[in-house]
């Protein structure tokens, strides 16, 4: 299963608002067809493995439904202070034009009121008689501009009133959502312990986690395939020519032993063949792994464009970021993404948070270099410590 973040634009309020919530409404969907898969496979399906790797594929959407949840609470956060601020400032427009109306009627009053006609005819020459009539019509027609600006902003505030009851309305409705995705959320993670405990104490278990990890490695080298066969290539690395050059910083293939690290942490495996003392078994490591806090911040090593967010069995959640030349890095475990498809980072951007997603020993980070479809050392490109 594959999900992917759409590219950010510039969008108004209301259209960004229509976008997160068809996004919402899409996820919800997907998930809820995603548990009724899962429900029907666990009736034959008694594997710890490939129970944990469903719950973690489960977990990876409903974060990534949170996080949505987030910032639609954020948009509408938004658009509420907006328009809190434009009620004041057309409530305060309407009681000073308000003020205004009410001393022309007192000033008419103690002066007395003499109609039209009688200012007219009273005037003592022709040419006095002209600017009366001249003078009253301006007066008619203020006194008419006033009535219709007081309708106006009326008419305004009272859309914008409705408006703002609407979006607090959804505001106290995306809140109650988020709160029972929340808890979802929590009762997975217990299951998923549960899980995982089980794993830890079965050899056999472990050696089955171990090959879907295996499983994994070959969904990422798919996927690497088909992002360096991507007719969106081209124009991906036209646009991190310029990123470049606009950041003045050199090209991927001249920072072997530059880059920095993409979190702070120890690496707990190393790149290539590694032996696992307790299954007595040789796997391939891709990348490395690097031990740190849940909840540590994932940064780009370097400057390029976003072309992939997805969930890989093994690998929970991963980011391939494209740096042109042929370069890609990888961020796997990760949780609460903080980038978009297609989205240009930096050096040193955050992209997501340390997680657990697809491992078995706690929050980490797995890392990979991939140069011209080649998987690469990741700590001879990395600064040494």
């Amino acid at each position: 299963m594959r999900f992917l973040y759409p590219q950010s634009s510039q969008r108004d309020y209301s259209e960004e608002l229509r976008y997160q919530n068809d996004a919402i409404n899409k996820m919800k969907k997907e998930i809820e067809k995603l548990s009724s898969k899962l429900r029907k496979a666990n009736i034959n399906e008694t594997t710890t493995s490939k129970r944990i790797t469903n719950l973690d594929e489960e977990l990876a959407l409903v974060n990534k439904l949170i996080q949505s949840l987030k910032k639609e609470e954020n948009f509408n956060r938004d658009k509420v202070n907006n328009l809190k601020s434009r009620i004041k400032i057309k409530e305060d427009e309407l009681s000073l034009l308000r003020l205004r109306y009410e001393q022309r009627i007192i000033n008419t009053y103690l002066k007395g009121r003499v109609s039209d006609l009688e200012k007219v005819l009273s005037s003592t020459s022709w040419r006095q008689a002209v600017y009366r009539t001249q003078y009253l019509k301006i007066v008619s027609s203020i006194e008419q501009k006033m009535t219709k600006e007081i309708e106006s902003i009326l008419l305004v505030i009272n859309k914008d009133k409705l408006k703002l009851e609407s979006l607090l309305r959804q505001s106290i409705a995306l809140k109650r959502d988020k709160q029972k995705q929340m808890a979802s959320l929590r009762k997975m993670r217990i299951k998923r312990e549960k899980e995982l405990n089980r794993i830890r104490q079965d050899k056999s278990a472990l050696a089955n986690y171990m090959q879907e990890k295996s499983s994994g490695v070959k969904q990422l080298e798919s996927i690497i395939k088909k992002v360096l066969e991507d007719k969106a290539r081209n124009e991906r690395e036209a646009r991190i020519r310029q990123q470049q050059q606009a950041l003045k910083t050199k090209e991927f293939n001249l920072l072997r032993g530059q880059l920095p690290w993409p979190t702070e942490g120890r690496v707990i495996s190393k790149f290539g063949k590694q032996w696992n003392s307790r299954l007595k078994t040789t796997t391939d490591n891709p990348g490395i792994d690097i031990k740190g806090q849940p909840g540590s911040s994932i940064r780009s090593t370097m400057s390029g464009v976003v072309t992939t967010i997805t969930y890989i069995r093994g690998y929970g959640t991963t980011i391939i970021i494209d740096h042109g030349g042929g370069f890609y890095t990888v961020y796997s475990h990760v949780t609460n993404i903080q980038t978009q498809v297609d989205s240009e980072v930096r050096s040193g951007d955050v992209i997501a948070y340390m997680g657990d997603s697809g491992s078995v020993n706690g929050a980490k980070l797995h890392f990979e270099v991939w140069g011209k479809g080649q998987k690469l050392d990741p700590e001879k490109w990395l600064t040494k410590k």
